[in-house]
């Protein structure tokens, strides 16, 4: 009995250390995955980590479960997910018929389980300040925003992920990675750990060895696709073409997507004629100046009423291809002729 005391005791002071709520939130699903591994750490037993959607389960079982002591770890984990009684979309509700008492939570929030670590993940933009449960767990939780990050954040987040893995990128091969892979976290997470297993510990990541090893979005093939018919490369832009196909690429998606690049070279041509300088169509087309650079290029060599009668013809292309009319592959090898 003696040894209980001394064992319970011990839970209590270590989980102490630790704030017993927290709250993640923002839109930034993959920095909140990250935050709660920092939190549970990788010395917890599986058996004292459940995890609750609150589109399923009422949210007193989840606190019935954090109010029980932990079975083989120092903690017990409690993981909260989708809580959308946090915020004011009625969307959100009208997805859970399942009925939360929240005055149990309010309870809990004044009296948390000091031998347990609850985690609130609200993958959402923002929440409901006015609702009183809000308030209150602000108030009681350790809280952790997870809002999209602006583009030098995320080259700030690169070199700080790049020297965790111990290799080498300068601004120039940071900036080129972000321009091939977008924003996603995760993505970019992946491409570091492939990049660091290629070059080696202390190894130097260049534009040549990104070139080489990442993996391109189906836009930036189609951004290539285009700039290969453009340059009257038609032999790298067959086999561009042949390449999304073997890679399972739906041909009615390539024919949308060379479509949305025609328009945004239309949209620079508008742009440029009413002075726009290149940061400004940037911002104005929600584009990387980057692209906008790129599109300019490409708007030497097609007017805008070329790039009219180019999307005229990819919407003619679609209805056959959807009609089944002709084979997709064959269409889209004409359409390539015919922008060259």
């Amino acid at each position: 009995m003696v040894k209980l005391i001394i064992r319970y005791h011990q839970v209590v002071c270590k989980v102490q250390k630790q704030k017993p709520i927290y709250l993640l939130y923002g839109n930034e699903r993959f920095l909140i995955e990250e935050k709660r591994k920092t939190l549970i750490g990788n010395d917890i037993n599986e058996f004292d980590v459940n995890v609750y959607d609150m589109t399923e389960t009422p949210i007193e079982m989840a606190l019935e479960d954090a109010e029980t002591l932990p079975f083989l770890s120092d903690k017990r984990i409690v993981i909260i997910k989708n809580p959308y009684f946090l915020t004011s979309e009625k969307k959100l509700a009208s997805q859970s018929e399942v009925e939360h008492n929240l005055k149990k939570l309010e309870q809990y929030l004044e009296n948390p389980s000091p031998y347990s670590l609850v985690i609130f993940e609200a993958p959402y933009d923002k929440l409901d300040e006015r609702k009183k449960i809000v308030q209150l767990l602000k108030k009681a939780a350790q809280v952790f925003e997870a809002s999209a990050l602006q583009d030098k954040d995320v080259h700030a987040w690169l070199h700080s992920e790049s020297r965790k893995l111990n290799i080498e990128m300068d601004d120039d091969a940071v900036k080129h990675l972000y321009r091939l892979v977008g924003k996603d976290l995760k993505k970019l997470r992946n491409e570091l750990v492939k990049l660091s297993l290629y070059v080696g510990e202390n190894g130097r990541v260049t534009e040549e060895t990104l070139d080489l090893l990442v993996s391109r979005s189906l836009e930036d093939n189609i951004f290539a696709l285009v700039d290969h018919v453009v340059n009257k490369r038609m032999t790298e832009a067959f086999q561009t073409l042949r390449d999304l196909i073997e890679q399972k690429e739906e041909p009615i998606k390539i024919v949308a997507l060379l479509a949305r690049q025609f328009r945004m070279i239309a949209q620079v041509h508008t742009l440029r004629k009413k002075g726009y300088t290149t940061k400004q169509m940037a911002n104005h087309l929600k584009l990387h100046p980057f692209v906008v650079q790129k599109t300019l290029q490409q708007a030497n060599q097609f007017s805008q009423t070329e790039c009219h009668r180019m999307i005229q013809q990819l919407a003619e292309a679609d209805y056959f291809m959807k009609t089944g009319k002709y084979d997709k592959q064959i269409l889209l090898e004409i359409i390539l002729t015919k922008i060259a």
